[in-house]
């Protein structure tokens, strides 16, 4: 049972993963002298190999993500992104050091290939706020950081999984943030 300040800090954390993932609405992430952001949102779907354990091992991690991408003020297109790569120190309370890419295929023809190299895990009462960095390597964007987050709920396995057979995938909200420059 979680004592009064227990469940202060819980909701304390909550609050600050869930601003996390305050999104400007579609048209009005630029703002003035600042050219804006490249930014997509949409549900994400993971699997990995192996399964997540609460122990920490080397594992592939598989994304897709289906987006709605504002490029600049007023101009939105839909996109699909699709992430690969490993995470060597992986487990059921995050993804340490990912070596992960992200090939974005917008809906008007273009492209972003985005290296991720670093990562960070926020978890409270069961819900996860995932955050990779990186570059754009190649395309829309070209040269740009690159800011992933994803908000998942708690996973449709139950949370035994992670003391058994693993934890084979996960899906939830993500964000993605190219500043202009």
């Amino acid at each position: 049972m979680v004592g009064g300040r227990g469940a202060a800090v819980a909701l304390g954390v909550l609050a600050l993963m869930g601003s996390s993932l305050m999104w400007s609405p579609a048209g009005q992430a630029h703002t003035g002298g600042h050219r804006g952001v490249i930014l997509c949102q949409g549900p994400s779907d993971s699997t990995y190999d192996p399964p997540l354990t609460f122990e920490s091992h080397s594992t592939r991690v598989h994304t897709d993500a289906r987006y709605t991408c504002t490029i600049e003020p007023g101009r939105t297109v839909a996109a699909t992104g699709s992430l690969d790569g490993v995470s060597p120190d992986a487990s059921c309370d995050g993804l340490g050091n990912p070596r992960i890419t992200e090939v974005v295929k917008y809906d008007d023809g273009a492209e972003s290939l985005i290296v991720y190299d670093q990562g960070t895990t926020a978890r409270a009462l069961g819900f996860a706020d995932v955050m990779l960095s990186g570059r754009v390597a190649k395309g829309r964007g070209e040269g740009q950081s690159a800011r992933r987050t994803v908000f998942f709920a708690p996973p449709k396995q139950l949370p035994t999984e992670c003391l058994s057979t693993g934890l084979r995938g996960n899906s939830g909200e993500a964000q993605l943030e190219v500043p202009k420059p």
